[in-house]
């Protein structure tokens, strides 16, 4: 059947409007999403054609009214260049320009006296009053070239998480963290002249899905308020205790969510050339695998209620020290105290309890329980080179292998995996996944929002609360004497002193011990859970010593930053 006229008119009529639209929208693109980009290349075009201009996406902070904070972007200035060639009377020159900016005499005349060399850069990252200024000086030879390079507002700001570009030969792109971990939709492949309807319509196959290879901006979870009050608080427990290093976790134990993630020492991304240790870039958070010592205490004491071999209430007897597999386990002090209960164990943190309920369990049902707390396996947050832990004698048949895992030892486990298994205690018996992505903003114009996975359940809500309940005690009645104890809001804490094995293998060092520290808050129906650690400290042999009070300071800092109301 033929249409008639009036309806081919229609159909004509449609498509011409569809095509339109399609080719508003990307003009939009071009115009508006793009327009730096394009007056950039026309800058670099009137200024120089030797290099194509630096761009690449943004990383945001995340406040917790969920305004944006440019965590990195790019800022404009200038190079300043010249023309060995044609530059007249260097003395002139460098005494003119000195007075515009910091030039060292030596290296600005080797430069300069290159008659055979056309182009030499005598300063990078000049301000636009610089370049401007230089420029107004109009002399033959002295060019300012304008240029975008990536740039860091704040500076050590969560460093380790939001990483920084660097060199692999003549590759420049991401190489640590956040800048790493997302390099392919941060990279912006901005070339020379493109055809204008190629251009126009290259990006609308793009428009109906999203993958790791499209150009987008990071959001991340990060609270940059809450990263600064960790940072503070990561720097004066170094200062006090001299100790090597320190790092820091502020998560969301419901939804794995991560508000802060710092370690010490750190560095500023903005310059990195003064490091001289490589090493500092990484992020030992989720690289690096430890002993955590006693704060896996909870794990142990809740995957006993949860199967049923203890209670809360249960008793055993402890004569301060018990020989498994021939080997010597003893408490802190190996002190025989007699009959003690369960909330002993966890309050004085005792290593032949943690033992006994282990053999309760029997290592088989031990060993299943902790693979179910997620130690076996990577997390899989957002961020590059996450360690694997090392928890083979999990899976080993001798008896003090078992045992020592029960209270953290002869396990190695990153701090990431550690909140992540402690938050299960924290929950009500959920595994959650930590997250440092909040959303993926395309530069097409569409977003992704990171969804929040739900939780594998892993102990039951009564096993959780009754642990919790535990652990409250420790803070109200035993943490320093009960000293800390904020009577309007139940927070429930365990503290770790952990030895360091040698490297290599072969035994634990003498000298140094690891510190840890295990929060949570609103008790129970926690908001907040922290996790604190600190690698040799001087002056003090216990986490107990060193750590309940940073702890406290942050947990009152969260209660008033985000007006927590009381919960008793």
């Amino acid at each position: 059947m033929k249409l008639n006229f009036l309806t081919r008119i229609r159909i004509i009529s449609v498509c011409i409007f569809l095509f339109a639209l399609i080719l508003i929208g990307r003009l939009y693109v071009l115009q508006i999403v793009d327009n730096d980009v394009y007056l950039d290349k026309a800058d670099r075009q009137y200024s120089s054609s030797s290099k194509g201009i630096f761009s690449r996406g943004s990383i945001f902070f995340r406040n917790k009214d969920n305004t944006l904070v440019s965590a990195a972007t790019l800022k404009s200035g200038y190079t300043i260049t010249i023309n060995p060639q044609i530059l007249k009377d260097p003395e002139t020159v460098y005494q003119k320009l000195k007075q515009i900016f910091e030039l060292d005499h030596e290296v600005f005349m080797a430069k300069a006296l290159k008659k055979g060399d056309p182009y030499e850069e005598i300063a990078i990252k000049q301000s636009e009053d610089v370049g401007k200024k230089v420029e107004s000086l109009k002399i033959a030879g002295l060019k300012p070239i304008k240029e975008r390079w990536r740039f860091y507002p704040g500076g050590k700001t969560a460093s380790n998480v939001v990483g920084l570009l660097g060199f692999k030969g003549n590759e420049y792109a991401g190489r640590y963290g956040l800048e790493r971990q997302f390099d392919k939709n941060l990279e912006r492949k901005d070339g020379a002249y493109v055809n204008f309807f190629a251009e126009v319509f290259s990006d609308i196959k793009k428009v109906t899905a999203t993958d790791d290879s499209m150009e987008a901006d990071i959001v991340t979870t990060i609270e940059p308020t809450v990263q600064s009050q960790l940072e503070d608080v990561l720097a004066k427990m170094m200062e006090k205790w001299n100790s090597e290093s320190a790092g820091g976790i502020v998560m969301d134990p419901k939804t794995g969510e991560i508000y802060a993630m710092a370690v010490n020492p750190s560095f500023d991304p903005n310059r990195p050339e003064i490091e001289k240790n490589v090493a500092v870039f990484s992020n030992n958070l989720v690289e690096s695998r430890y002993e955590m010592g006693s704060i896996i205490k909870a794990i142990t004491v809740a995957s006993g209620i949860d199967a049923g071999v203890i209670t809360s209430k249960s008793t055993y007897y402890d004569k301060g020290f018990v020989m498994i597999s021939g080997k010597k386990i003893s408490n802190f002090d190996s002190k025989e105290r007699g009959v003690v209960s369960m909330q002993d164990l966890l309050s004085q943190s005792l290593n032949v309890g943690a033992a006994y309920v282990e053999s309760l369990l029997g290592n088989k049902r031990f060993s299943d329980y902790m693979y179910k707390f997620g130690v076996g396996e990577k997390t899989g947050i957002e961020l590059p080179n996450e360690g694997r832990n090392l928890t083979d004698n999990l899976k080993s048949n001798v008896d003090v292998n078992l045992a020592t895992a029960s209270f953290g030892q002869g396990i190695a486990l990153t701090p990431v995996s550690t909140i992540r298994a402690l938050a299960v205690v924290a929950n009500g018996g959920l595994l959650v996944k930590p997250h440092i992505v909040k959303g993926i903003n395309y530069k097409m114009g569409m977003s992704k929002d990171i969804p929040v996975e739900p939780g594998i359940r892993v102990i039951s809500e009564n096993a959780s609360s009754e642990v919790t309940r535990m652990m409250v005690h420790s803070m109200d009645k035993v943490l320093v004497n009960g000293t800390l104890s904020l009577p309007n809001y139940s927070v429930a804490v365990k503290t770790g002193t952990a030895q360091i094995a040698k490297e290599g293998g072969g035994g634990y060092i003498e000298n140094g011990n690891l510190h840890s520290f295990i929060g949570y808050f609103p008790a129970y129906n926690p908001k907040f859970i922290i996790l604190l650690y600190m690698i040799k400290p001087v002056g003090a042999k216990y986490g107990s010593e060193t750590l309940p009070v940073p702890f406290t300071d942050m947990v009152k800092f969260l209660i008033n930053y985000y007006e927590v109301p009381p919960d008793r």
